[in-house]
């Protein structure tokens, strides 16, 4: 335990971001491998695309804070595969054992994305093949517990991205700190996410990787089997709103209804929410063999959102249940008027069968 925080601690002081990455103020667009930003489970899906603040045997969690993964984890397999938009597909595969004589939980996972069929031309347009590009990353990690309540934890990734003749790797890691009180009800969490470096890029030219901080407390009620959650990312740079200089100000035929003119909104407030997640999760039945989650993204909401129609872009909510030795989750996020992404996960535990 001595040498495991103070090794958290040099590799994120070695990958951290430069001084452009802290000041950038917006969020797309500005870094590489942005898929290790994407959410690896169908649950963190429905939950809004993250959820840094639930510790219970949910193994893919552990991708996004590594102080979640715990011995009850131990021996699971978990499977959860995207279908993004378009023909993209994107997933995540895990399996974690327990280490009991040191204390710690350990999981590696697999999360590749595939781009699908690109269409190869030359400066005519003639189509002449096809384009592979694809993006894999592989990540170990561990966490202790330092106590009953608290718990830390550091995953280390290495990925990689192909763009048919083009290739280039990166190094990150995640270090994260789990407090959670089952006598309260109450956990919080604090991560730090893919903090890192390129190994080699596409033109020889280095860039920002999708370095993020994230805060995150819930609170589940006492009265009604509901856990609400509220997290905060992009800590590192508070000022995440982009003005389009091509926005007009005219009216518009609207979509379903009058919608005020966000530039005529609270630029600060606005701001404050792009930062936020909310979600809850209801657990239902015997064992909370039974949930239903949902979730809202305002950041997603305000840059995917066509302006003056009304859409669900934002939004987010799935199912979980267990059927016989498996769980089964199922998760919807509205993206855009054009659609969202459907992701499926299924999970076991091993042991259960030897």
């Amino acid at each position: 335990m001595k040498n495991f925080l103070p090794l958290a601690i040099s590799l994120l002081c070695c990958f951290a971001p430069g001084k452009s990455a802290l000041f950038a103020q917006i969020t797309g667009g500005q870094t590489v491998f942005k898929y290790l930003s994407l959410s690896p489970s169908a649950r963190a899906t429905a939950l809004g695309g993250l959820a840094i603040t639930i510790k219970d045997d949910d193994l893919a969690l552990a991708a996004l804070n590594p102080a979640a993964l715990n011995a009850s984890m131990s021996g699971r397999l978990a499977f959860n595969h995207n279908f993004f938009l378009t023909d993209i597909q994107h997933g995540y595969a895990a399996y974690a054992w327990q280490m009991p004589k040191i204390g710690f939980t350990m999981h590696g996972g697999i999360q590749y994305m595939n781009y699908g069929d690109i269409k190869q031309a030359d400066a005519q347009g003639n189509i002449s093949g096809k384009v592979a590009a694809s993006e894999t990353a592989f990540t170990v990690g561990a966490a202790r517990a330092l106590g009953p309540r608290l718990s830390i934890g550091l995953n280390a990734r290495v990925g990689f991205s192909t763009l048919d003749i083009y290739k280039a790797s990166a190094l990150t890691a995640d270090a994260g700190i789990l407090y959670a009180d089952t006598a309260r009800r109450f956990s919080a969490a604090l991560v730090v996410r893919n903090a890192g470096a390129q190994l080699s890029t596409y033109n020889g030219i280095r860039e920002d990787l999708p370095f993020d901080i994230q805060v995150g407390v819930s609170k589940r009620l006492r009265y009604l089997p509901f856990r609400l959650s509220i997290i905060a990312h992009h800590l590192q740079s508070w000022n995440i709103r982009y003005n389009d200089p091509n926005a007009q100000t005219d009216d518009v035929l609207l979509f379903g209804g009058d919608e005020t003119d966000a530039g005529n909104g609270n630029n600060a407030v606005d701001n404050f929410f792009r930062h936020l997640i909310f979600n809850g999760e209801f657990l239902l039945g015997r064992n909370e063999g039974f949930r239903i989650r949902v979730g809202y993204n305002h950041l997603r909401k305000q840059e995917l959102t066509v302006r003056n129609y009304r859409s669900l872009a934002g939004f987010s909510g799935g199912i979980g249940m267990r059927i016989s030795r498996f769980r089964v989750d199922v998760g919807y996020a509205s993206y855009h008027l054009a659609g969202g992404v459907v992701h499926m996960g299924i999970g076991t535990n091993l042991r259960d069968f030897f």
